[in-house]
């Protein structure tokens, strides 16, 4: 086995000083003693047999100001889809009650901004509160947070703030050119300065090379800490959109990035996120045993299909898998 794979107690142990030549080497590792790893160290920190299961919904969609390569809520690129206003607040949570009965524990809430608006606070902190008070667990995303604006999203009652990297710093260029990286860093140190749990992760299948995967990966395991939630996300094309034609990556290679995720962030739960639609049930198996304990369930994510809820509990029921209980009040 690879040496920087064969002590799994030393690999439970959070750390943030990760080079790229050691997550290069645990993510090109002999498949089987990459997949025992991920594994062992997953049992270590989670329960081996239950996934936490979020909902997430548009609660603004389209006429975005960015030009994510990647992404048909542009108003760059003309994908066909309409931009919309800021849903109500009884539309949302009628939403949150429906998501709740479903199974969902986590109701997550997308805005296609660039970033947070003042005129929008108070809506969306109402929308925090209220899928607050019915359990759940809170998330948003709505694009650049600025000073001050994290701490009143906190005390609505939020519990965790989505903010992705997407990539590599070194391939953010290729992706997107109206925000940097340092944009994105800062938003984060905000969310987490202001007591908030980040979510942060990353896309994969946009055409990047192997080392913008491996590079990707050791910018969030180099975070302190690190982020309580790491969605890995693999590109759903969309037409007329940049990126909307890049190559489909390898399953293995995808299983590769969970796997490599789930040792070099061993406590954090590693979110089987967007592209699950386009996964064979066996694809989707062999991402759980490298270490993903979170997905996303319901027919859509923002704008793009995700598998019928049924079909994600018959494959639980097949694999023996339990999602996670309902998150204690605090």
């Amino acid at each position: 086995m690879t040496s920087l794979l064969s002590d799994i107690d030393l690999l439970a142990q959070p750390r943030i000083n990760w080079t790229r030549e050691e997550a290069g080497a645990i993510y090109r590792a002999p498949f089987n003693d990459l997949m025992f790893a991920a594994q062992s160290v997953h049992r270590k920190g989670h329960s081996a047999n239950h996934v936490q299961t979020s909902q997430l919904l548009s609660i603004k969609t389209g006429g975005c100001a960015e030009d994510c390569g990647y992404c048909n809520q542009s108003a760059h690129f003309d994908t066909g889809l309409a931009a919309s206003k800021l849903m109500p607040l009884d539309e949302v949570l009628s939403a949150a009650e429906k998501a709740k009965a479903g199974g969902a524990t986590r109701f997550c809430m997308g805005a296609a901004w660039r970033e947070l608006k003042a005129r929008d606070e108070d809506k969306i902190c109402d929308m925090i509160s209220g899928v607050k008070a019915m359990g759940m667990e809170t998330c948003v995303t709505l694009g650049m947070l600025s000073d001050g604006q994290a701490e009143k999203l906190r005390s609505a009652g939020l519990d965790y703030y989505n903010h992705n990297l997407d990539t590599a710093p070194e391939d953010y260029g290729r992706v997107i050119s109206t925000r940097t990286y340092q944009d994105r860093l800062d938003t984060l140190a905000r969310v987490r300065g202001a007591g908030i749990h980040v979510c942060t992760g990353g896309i994969v299948g946009m055409g990047e090379d192997e080392a913008a995967r491996i590079g990707l990966l050791t910018e969030l395991a180099c975070m302190e800490p690190h982020p309580e939630s790491v969605p890995i996300n693999h590109l759903v094309g969309v037409a007329n959109t940049p990126l909307g034609d890049s190559e489909p990556l390898d399953g293995i290679d995808f299983v590769r990035t969970i796997a490599t995720a789930r040792i070099l962030m061993p406590k954090s739960m590693v979110r089987l996120s967007a592209g699950r639609e386009g996964m064979s049930k066996e694809l989707q198996a062999l991402c759980f045993l490298a270490g993903a304990n979170s997905i996303f369930v319901g027919e859509e994510l923002l704008t793009t299909p995700n598998p019928e809820q049924r079909e994600d509990f018959d494959l639980f029921q097949t694999l023996g898998i339990e999602p996670m209980a309902m998150p204690a009040a605090e």
